[in-house]
């Protein structure tokens, strides 16, 4: 890590904005609230602040952090710092509750109306001024495969450093760290999350980046086709106002040639049934309503409902296509948004033997855990 004097402090916070709205407003890696970035000097991390957007940060948007507290939270709960088998000897709940606490008392004096990042302790695990985490479409077309991690070898090199997938936040901190190796590489994936990038300035950064982008890219045999995108079709106006009322909230249709291929049938919809990451769950939920051709649509969501124990984000009627419901109708187009994202995710990962999404222990914990709920009530 290059040493920093205070006085370019201000200078370097200004850059990563920069460099944070750069990736931020570009939807090939970072979707609504997905990603986060920092820059550190010895003594403080600067990360950015839960629930705000990259693509619009700017340096009030992150959160002064205290490297040293930071350093003690690995001592907060040494159950789970050290373990292989994390959290078996208190509960998740206990946990991130603990791990939140400390979190938020290694804020610096002034921070105090902000909230970090849940992925702090990964930042600052890695011995770089900038780290920029994202999730694009092409990365997880990867790390959401069946063949991830040997592609990955096969792509950039056996010494690859893959980490399974995890909980996001502490948990994920402490497989990295486990992981690691020294030095930590320049960047790493995570199964079914994305990737983190490490360097010492924005230039290299970018570099690293173009280099992971251009040699996944070379290697996808299959692009999406959003062609042929209609905002109605016939029987969309009577289902959306249906789910509207069975809902309470927003609904928004949308419908292209992929997504035509997609609700042609339960079996075409499989791809895209459930979840490939967090911000998938967060914004667009785990478990997509198919309702089949000329079946009662009030019936189907009332059953789903009462299995699933949660609304529905995401609603596809067969041969017609799909609805994004939310409370207002920024979440309901972000579901839409998202769901393009799967759809992304489920073509990529053809070209690397087929799409595996999240497993139904780490979709349920991102369902009740307090870190993304938080984050999904920014959403306005």
């Amino acid at each position: 890590m290059n040493k920093i004097s205070c006085e370019d402090n201000n200078a370097s916070l200004e850059q990563l904005a920069v460099l944070s709205r750069f990736y931020g407003s570009n939807p090939d890696y970072v979707i609504a609230g997905g990603g986060n970035t920092s820059f550190k000097n010895d003594t403080t991390l600067w990360i950015k602040g839960s629930g705000v957007s990259l693509a619009e940060i700017t340096p009030a948007g992150f959160v002064a952090m205290d490297r040293a507290k930071l350093a003690e939270l690995w001592k907060l709960v040494p159950e789970t710092a050290g373990s292989a088998d994390i959290g078996n000897s208190i509960t998740a709940e206990e946990r991130e509750a603990a791990v939140l606490a400390g979190l938020l008392g290694a804020r610096c004096p002034g921070e105090e109306n902000k909230r970090p990042s849940v992925e702090t302790l990964l930042h600052d695990l890695l011995p770089f001024n900038y780290v920029i985490h994202t999730h694009p479409a092409l990365v997880n077309g990867l790390t959401c495969s069946q063949d991830a991690k040997k592609a990955a070898q096969k792509l950039f090199g056996n010494d690859v450093v893959w980490i399974p997938i995890s909980d996001p936040g502490f948990t994920l901190a402490c497989a990295a760290r486990r992981a690691m190796p020294k030095p930590p590489p320049s960047f790493f994936f995570l199964q079914n999350h994305g990737v983190f990038v490490g360097a010492n300035t924005p230039e290299e950064i970018k570099i690293i980046y173009e280099k992971i982008m251009g040699t996944l890219a070379a290697e996808i045999k299959r692009q999406p086709d959003f062609g042929g995108t209609l905002s109605s079709y016939a029987g969309s106006e009577t289902a959306a106002a249906l789910l509207q009322k069975l809902s309470g909230g927003t609904v928004c249709f949308a419908r292209n040639n992929e997504i035509a291929a997609f609700v042609k049938s339960a079996e075409n919809f499989k791809p895209v049934s459930s979840a490939y990451t967090p911000d998938h769950i967060v914004y667009s939920g785990s478990d997509p309503l198919f309702i089949t051709s000329g079946a009662d649509i009030e019936e189907t969501y009332k059953n789903h409902l009462t299995k699933i124990g949660r609304a529905p984000k995401i609603a596809a009627l067969e041969g017609v296509g799909i609805f994004g419901m939310g409370q207002s109708e920024n979440s309901a187009v972000l579901a839409i948004e998202l769901f393009y994202d799967t759809i992304k995710v489920a073509i990529y990962a053809e070209s690397f033997g087929g799409s595996r999404f999240m497993t139904a222990e780490k979709i349920n914990f991102i369902n009740n855990w307090e870190a993304e709920s938080y984050r999904s009530k920014q959403i306005k």
